[in-house]
């Protein structure tokens, strides 16, 4: 069985076959796909659609390039939407300095937020990193400091795109290294020298479909049940079994985000 950790099947791009979507991805054999939220909007849809199919679960966030969005009254509608049972993080939040859609300094103020909010809800957080590795590990590393944990529980670095020595950092604080389609590109060299250099029980896969498709269908809409092709790259670049990493990485999954997959809720 496999888990997609990060997708976005509230996006439009799903709005004429999502059931057909969730069926692939429950024929490609996942038992699992984590909704993310990038705004409240987004997160209250999210929440829709883990409602609607057993299979997804929610997480609650706010995208730093809507970080101008994040007031008091948006963080109080994500405290309450926390408590849903389905609802298994915070996130996706953290900086985005490449497209700087938001102001550093309120993409810093929202990302400290929820944080803050993860912490109090006792719940793992989504991170998105895209140029700025610096400044998001020295934010995380204080906050992970602050608070009780154990390995692998504070939350993902989401389509990880560091390298070995910054996943090291992140592990150290608690954290899982998702890998997404990427991965399957010819010229990762980087990644494919991360999934190698790391230990399989710090790695997650994902889709952050419908963006990033893998090598397979690059340029098209990317799906949950991809995500078979994240796991099967990762095999090949560790030398191991599909079945061994799709194990592997699942129950990295399930501890993370505490599934209890039979239940059908959060415990």
């Amino acid at each position: 069985m496999i888990v997609d950790t990060h997708a976005h099947l509230d996006q439009p791009d799903f709005d004429a076959d999502r059931d057909d979507v969730v069926r692939r991805a429950q024929e490609a054999g996942l038992e699992a796909i984590v909704c993310i939220g990038l705004d409240v909007p987004s997160s209250k849809a999210t929440i829709s659609l883990a409602e609607r199919y057993p299979i997804v679960w929610a997480a609650i966030g706010v995208h730093p390039h809507y970080a101008g969005t994040l007031n008091k009254n948006a963080l109080e509608e994500m405290r309450a939407m926390a408590s849903h049972p389905k609802v298994v993080a915070v996130g996706e939040t953290g900086l985005d300095y490449y497209r700087m859609k938001a102001p550093r300094e309120v993409q810093l103020r929202a990302f400290q937020s929820q944080l803050a909010l993860a912490g109090d809800l006792g719940l793992p957080v989504v991170i998105h990193d895209r140029d700025a590795h610096e400044e998001v590990m020295r934010i995380l590393g204080k906050w992970a400091g602050s608070r009780p944990r154990k390995e692998g529980t504070m939350g993902a670095l989401h389509c990880f795109s560091g390298d070995v020595a910054l996943a090291r950092e992140a592990i150290s604080y608690g954290f899982m290294i998702s890998i997404a389609g990427p991965v399957t590109f010819p010229k990762a060299d980087r990644l494919a020298e991360l999934v190698r250099g790391v230990s399989p029980s710090t790695l997650i896969t994902e889709t952050d479909c419908p963006f990033l498709a893998p090598q397979q269908f690059r340029g098209k809409r990317n799906e949950p049940a991809y995500v078979k092709f994240v796991v099967e790259t990762i095999a090949k670049l560790r030398s191991e079994t599909v079945d061994v990493v799709a194990k592997a990485t699942s129950d990295n999954a399930r501890r993370l985000f505490k599934l209890d997959l039979k239940e059908g809720h959060r415990p």
